[in-house]
């Protein structure tokens, strides 16, 4: 591939990968698709990616996965293995559109590129649902999780049919998670919550 193809190759990898950020199996499952489809051809050590058995094992992975998230309590225990989970398979999401190139090249690439984009996005979901659970006690989860899943489906299919615009809204999304500052701002609205709490009135023992 030249450097153009090259470069449309990662940036449609990117845009699956930051897909991975919200939902682990949503892209794989939509990359699967595109092959059977004829969209996409992956070759060499990713060829699985288009067989039968992944199409199913995707399929189940996806259900169960944005099933799980509307489960109270487990969709933040969720987060903590979500987090390396979408890191890998950002990786392995970016590696597969660039098979072809050197093997240095491709995993340099998929890991800062791709692995990048996956924890970036995992990282502000994780800070959403935190907020929104200590916001609300957790009831108001299933509306963050369904905004996830739909971003995850919603990204991956501009990943496949226009790269650069998916990719273009990820760095978008990471622009204005820099210029936000979550975490800096959950930590903010802990504290104007204890403050705004009415002192709580000693017990006073009668004499």
């Amino acid at each position: 591939m030249d450097a153009w193809q090259i470069f449309m190759m990662t940036l449609a990898g990117v845009g699956l990968s930051a897909a991975c950020g919200f939902r682990v199996f949503v892209p794989p499952l939509a990359m699967c698709i595109a092959h059977k489809a004829g969209m996409l051809n992956f070759t060499g050590e990713f060829a699985w990616m288009g067989s039968d058995v992944a199409l199913v094992a995707f399929s189940i992975a996806t259900v169960l996965e944005i099933g799980a998230y509307y489960i109270p309590w487990l969709d933040n225990a969720l987060d903590a293995i979500a987090g390396p989970a979408a890191v890998t398979a950002g990786t392995m999401t970016t590696a597969a559109f660039l098979v072809n190139e050197d093997p240095w090249l491709q995993w340099t690439l998929a890991a800062i590129a791709g692995g990048g984009a996956a924890g970036t996005v995992q990282v502000a979901t994780t800070i959403t649902r935190g907020a929104s659970s200590a916001l609300t006690g957790g009831t108001g989860n299933w509306i963050v999780s369904t905004a996830e899943a739909g971003g995850s489906v919603a990204v991956s299919l501009l990943a496949v049919f226009i790269p650069i615009a998916a990719a273009g809204l990820f760095f978008v999304l990471l622009a204005y998670v820099i210029y936000k500052n979550p975490m800096k701002m959950y930590r903010q609205w802990r504290g104007s919550r204890r403050s705004a709490s009415p002192p709580k009135t000693p017990n006073v023992l009668p004499a």
